[in-house]
């Protein structure tokens, strides 16, 4: 089992705006809060977000480059996967491989993919 992943973003607000609200539709519950950085949990799990030193912002984040590719979540079920698609949509989150969604994954994979303000690919599957 993960202890936690933390990821540092290139605008701090936009990440909680974003993740907050996605994890904590997927049951996690916010953990802790300090001036540049916020994390939620899950079970023993949890995520962090950390705002990105200005130093180090010249490079930005690209999936395809070496490191993380993206981060999958479980869904409870298909409709979990559709109300989260709507919510997203009314959000404003482009919804990727429109076209084939909700099997952009295969014929037997039912999930959404959308990418968060950084540009990370993000996956919610229903079982």
């Amino acid at each position: 089992m993960i202890h936690h992943v933390e990821l540092y973003v290139s605008d701090l607000k936009k990440s909680i705006d974003f993740w907050g609200w996605l994890l904590e539709e997927l049951g996690y519950e916010p953990f802790q809060k300090w001036e540049s950085g916020r994390s939620w949990k899950y079970d023993r799990t949890y995520l962090v977000f950390v705002q990105t030193e200005e130093a180090y912002l010249d490079v930005p984040y690209h999936r395809k480059r070496t490191g993380l590719n993206h981060l999958a979540f479980h869904a409870d079920s298909r409709n979990q996967v559709d109300e989260l698609t709507e919510k997203l949509r009314s959000k404003g989150v482009p919804i990727l491989y429109e076209d084939r969604h909700p099997f952009a994954g295969g014929e037997d994979y039912y999930a959404v993919f959308v990418e968060d303000p950084d540009r990370m690919k993000v996956e919610i599957v229903a079982p």
